[in-house]
């Protein structure tokens, strides 16, 4: 069998096709960037149609570049965005209205009414989740209230939702397939994770019929196969997981204790809690990580917004840099007499504050700071947010004894000062990977897995490749310094 393997990285601002060979190396790519749309403020929409004609656009492109055919593909994973709903009519494939994105603040009212209800810790404990906008299953509620006759067709059963890969699946196999899998399943808000089940007590609150929602599979499991229409022939589609999932398998983070962070428009920093589903007091999240062979091994997870936006509100929003790949180099020649520290709270604050009405500031101007004051401000302010993860995880989960080592991935851990000072800013070691696409890695090892056609978890987990290790040297009296600054800032920012 071929060992080429398809991997369709869908995310919140480009979607992605990657070949991959069985040695893991890429051997074709396309990347094409789509829409953001901000209808009002705090909302943000995808165009579902613009997102499927670019998925099927670079798989063409990724095919073509790899000189194969779709008859050589041994199978397709599917990575996404997660939390990021559809609802499509079941006959056409229409969308009703735009994708809802994850960032989405525009039911933060419905949430706070479900919490002065006392409703939250009936969500959690199912979930894992807390009420919070950025989850899915408050969108789905807003959709089928706000858009005209959506609760009566859903009730009839003319449509049909599902996150980002439920409509690409449903898509790809031309209208055959509607299925998601465990761990997109599990940041919808009524998809009970203990008992693996879409949960009748949290659709009846929400009142989204079960009709709705696709069947939930393993995230490596047969998915249908591909139109042949589309691609020349039938692929089979074997792999799916929403991305920093699928970025955590394909950091080969399959033991307890292993950690892994991915930097791309936010941040997401998971924690194998392997068949042990930890209950957080310091508002992380509780999720799957993983469901193989009908077995769940779960995560604590901590979601950070705003990463990456950071850096690019600093280049399109208030034009202080020139290009993104250059904040590291800029932020080196920044004057370290400065104190500057960006809350980047542009749509609400994640964990561990959960806090959906802050809002960005910037603290310690002066008439010197300028454009390398604020990369390093907007830099130095992911390596704090996932310092506070990393702490609440290790409250949390008290297992994780020792030494933390951080692997990482997404589009920042290029730079190298980025690196070093996530390195010093948490006093633990981060190691970068060979391979930086560890998302798109991870589908298409759950897909080629599933086929035959790759190798194992252990073996998978052996042929994991580091580029660098950074080890912390920042001076601790200047790290307490910097953490002590950074907590008064936040604590300036916070609401609630």
């Amino acid at each position: 069998m071929s060992g080429l393997v398809l991997a369709i990285d869908q995310g919140t601002t480009s979607s992605r096709a990657i070949v991959f060979d069985a040695n893991r190396r890429i051997v074709g790519f396309s990347q094409q960037e789509f829409s953001q749309h901000f209808p009002s403020s705090g909302w943000v929409e995808h165009d579902p149609e613009e997102i499927w004609q670019s998925v099927v656009a670079t798989c063409r492109a990724a095919l073509g570049q790899a000189k194969c055919q779709a008859r050589d593909i041994a199978a397709i994973g599917i990575t996404n965005q997660r939390e990021t709903v559809v609802i499509w009519d079941r006959i056409t494939g229409k969308p009703i209205h735009n994708a809802i994105v994850w960032q989405d603040r525009r039911t933060t009212a419905l949430c706070q009414r479900l919490k002065k209800q006392g409703l939250e810790p009936v969500f959690s404990r199912k979930t894992g989740l807390l009420l919070d906008p950025y989850f899915s299953g408050t969108k789905l509620a807003w959709l089928l209230d706000r858009v005209h006759g959506a609760r009566r067709r859903a009730e009839r059963g003319e449509l049909l939702a599902g996150t980002i890969d439920s409509f690409l699946i449903w898509r790809l196999t031309g209208g055959k397939v509607h299925a998601t899998e465990a761990t997109n399943a599990s940041r919808t808000l009524v998809y009970n994770i203990r008992n693996n089940a879409w949960d009748p007590e949290l659709l009846d609150i929400l009142r989204i019929p079960v009709s709705l929602l696709p069947e939930v599979k393993d995230c490596a499991d047969d998915f249908g196969v591909t139109a042949k229409d589309l691609f020349g022939a039938e692929i089979p589609i074997m792999g799916v997981a929403g991305d920093q999932q699928a970025a955590t398998i394909g950091q080969a983070c399959f033991e307890p204790g292993m950690m892994k962070s991915t930097y791309g428009t936010g941040c997401f920093a998971l924690l194998n809690t392997g068949a042990d589903l930890v209950r957080s007091k310091n508002r992380l999240l509780s999720t799957i990580a993983y469901r193989l062979d009908g077995n769940t091994t779960y995560a604590l997870e901590g979601s950070i917004f705003v990463a990456g936006a950071a850096v690019q509100w600093l280049r399109d929003g208030i034009k202080v840099i020139g290009k993104s790949e250059h904040s590291g180099e800029l932020a080196a020649h920044a004057d370290e007499t400065q104190n500057l520290y960006m809350v980047p709270a542009f749509v609400g604050l994640g964990a561990p504050h959960w806090d959906a009405e802050a809002r960005g500031a910037i603290f310690g101007l002066t008439r010197n700071s300028g454009p390398a004051e604020f990369a390093r401000a907007a830099l130095e302010s992911v390596a704090f947010q996932t310092r506070d993860l990393l702490d609440a995880m290790k409250k949390d989960w008290k297992s994780n004894s020792g030494r933390t080592v951080l692997r990482v991935d997404g589009g920042m851990v290029a730079s190298d000062w980025t690196m070093q000072r996530l390195a010093d800013i948490l006093d633990a070691p981060v190691d970068r990977p060979t391979i930086l696409e560890t998302t798109a890695l991870g589908a298409a090892w759950l897909a080629g897995s599933r086929a035959g056609a790759w190798p194992q978890a252990e073996a998978f987990a052996n042929s994991w490749s580091l580029d660098r290790r950074f080890e912390p040297v920042m001076e601790e009296g200047i790290r307490a310094a910097k953490l002590k600054g950074w907590r008064d800032a936040v604590r300036r920012t916070l609401t609630n």
